[in-house]
């Protein structure tokens, strides 16, 4: 009865026992299936899993080919069919190899070499200081991409040899279980990924100091750039602040607007100079070679840019020519349209002329008010008559008036001229002393400047001209008042009319003519 007993209980415990290990092997096996699971998008087991499938496909096509070369050597029906088979199948196979071709000898080979770091950029202008940050950037990023295969790879390995543990246990439990040549298989990758963890560690090890080493090197270009820049602008807001302190100095001192405005152009010029030639000398390192090109591109730019250097030219005469200045009244004459105006400006390319109300406003174009632009280099090839030059600042005006013939013309030339010195007296006095300070420039014989009067015969009477010195900005205005005195001074006399073109009329009635008799039709 004991021994019935203690078989009874033998055998219950086998199969608790057994139950028992049943168990854990199928939860062995459920995390096994959930660490492939998850190692599934691993691109180390990836690069692994397509190195032995191109292995498998290399094998089977050597024994595809092996198998086409001996039914070749039959000749039935079957043989052929089955041939068209196997060589269907070798296509396949041949194209799933050549897309797996570089895999065949190193499945890691892209993954354990560091990626290339590039060259550290020239950092030698402030737009360059972005590109430096660009490349630290980028350099950061390909060592992120690097350090994040190698945590990958250190995952896929603690993976393995979990699962290594795991399938021993299983096999240990149960060694009847197919699960052998899955354990060796397990050995054989944590080998191999413990091999490639070895090299890629030590290839991180050197990319990691590579790349902060050229990290270290942009920082610093980067750094001595914004310096370098810093100064340059530094110096650059120097000359500009010195310019408005000049600017301001003349403006206070000078009250001619005309010198001031010419100084503040000059004073802009040099600015604009020095600050290119600050830029050139600081952020062009081979000046011989610039001046090389340029020596080259010269003769081209010559051509290409004639106008514009005819104008540059022109505005070099007019500026220390003395010939123009702003503010001067000035005539100019373009396919045959004659514009009269003050200068508002100079710039490098052209003047910029303000049309007045002028005499030849009246007579030619009769308008004005509108903005001329004369472009510089028309001093060289066109007229352009200036009536403010230097200090003179009146003009030569005529007028005339036509008397009849039998009229008293002394005392008419008398009341006219009287007229013109009472009005243009004050003008006379200050042309007389403008031409007296211009005789320091120019060599002035005839500086007689007092109401000159001349009297010619005309068709339709005896015409009376006057000169006179005038403002030359309000000609017109006195021109109109003197017009309007002598015609009142003239009417005033009783010995002197005023000819104008007439006509004389006969009006005898014409003499009758004889009748005219008919010829006889006889």
């Amino acid at each position: 009865m004991k021994k019935l007993f203690f078989i009874l209980s033998l055998c219950i415990g086998a199969f608790l026992c057994a139950q028992n290990e049943s168990g854990m092997v199928g939860e062995y096996a459920a995390k096994i299936e959930a660490i492939d699971k998850m190692d599934r998008g691993n691109i180390w087991l990836t690069r692994h899993e397509n190195y032995d499938a191109y292995k498998k496909r290399r094998a089977e096509l050597e024994i595809t080919l092996e198998e086409i070369k001996k039914i070749r050597l039959k000749k039935d029906s079957v043989s052929t069919a089955r041939l068209d088979e196997l060589e269907r199948k070798r296509d396949a196979l041949e194209s799933h190899i050549e897309q797996l071709s570089e895999f065949q000898n190193a499945p890691y080979s892209g993954l354990l070499k560091s990626p290339d770091v590039p060259p550290v950029p020239s950092v030698s202008n402030p737009f360059a200081i972005f590109a430096g940050f660009s490349y630290i950037k980028r350099i950061r990023q390909d060592l992120e991409g690097y350090q994040k295969q190698v945590t990958e790879l250190e995952t896929l390995l603690q993976d393995l040899k979990e699962k290594e543990e795991l399938q021993e246990r299983i096999f240990w439990l149960d060694s009847q279980n197919s699960l052998a040549r899955s354990l060796e298989q397990t050995k054989i990758l944590i080998q191999e990924f413990n091999s490639a963890y070895d090299i890629v560690l030590t290839s991180s090890s050197v990319y990691e100091r590579k790349i902060e080493e050229s990290v270290k090197k942009a920082s610093n270009a980067i750094k001595d750039e914004v310096k370098h820049t810093l100064y340059i602008v530094t110096i650059i807001a120097s000359i500009v602040l010195i310019s408005f302190l000049l600017k301001f100095l003349i403006k206070s001192v000078m009250s001619a607007n005309e010198r001031s405005y010419i100084i503040n152009k000059v004073i802009n010029i040099v600015n604009v100079t020095l600050i290119i030639l600050i830029l050139l000398f600081a952020y062009i390192e081979n000046m011989t070679y610039l001046v090389a090109v340029l020596g080259f591109a010269s003769a081209g730019i010559a051509i290409a840019m004639k106008d514009m250097f005819m104008n540059i030219l022109g505005w070099t005469v007019i500026t220390f020519g003395r010939s123009f200045s702003v503010g001067d009244r000035v005539k100019v004459t373009q396919n045959g349209v004659s514009y009269v105006g003050d200068i508002v400006d100079i710039s490098l390319m052209r003047m910029t002329i303000l049309e007045d109300v002028t005499l030849t406003t009246y007579l030619e174009n009769k308008r004005a008010g509108r903005v001329i632009f004369i472009p510089n280099n028309f001093i060289f090839t066109t007229l352009i008559s200036n009536y403010t030059h230097e200090t003179l600042k009146t003009v030569w005006d005529g007028i005339y008036i036509t008397i009849s013939f039998d009229s008293n013309y002394k005392k008419a030339m008398y009341i006219i001229k009287e007229i013109v010195k009472k009005y243009s007296k004050g003008y006379t006095e200050i042309a007389r002393k403008q031409l007296n300070q211009l005789r320091q420039r120019y060599n002035l014989k005839n500086t007689n400047v007092e109401p000159k009067i001349f009297s010619f015969i005309e068709p339709h009477g005896l015409t009376i001209h006057v000169w006179y010195m005038t403002n030359s900005y309000a000609a017109l205005a006195l021109r109109s008042t003197l017009s309007g005195e002598i015609i009142d001074a003239v009417n005033k006399e009783d010995d002197i009319m005023i000819a104008y073109p007439t006509q004389t009329l006969n009006l005898k009635s014409a003499e009758k003519l004889p009748p005219k008799t008919e010829a006889s039709g006889q």
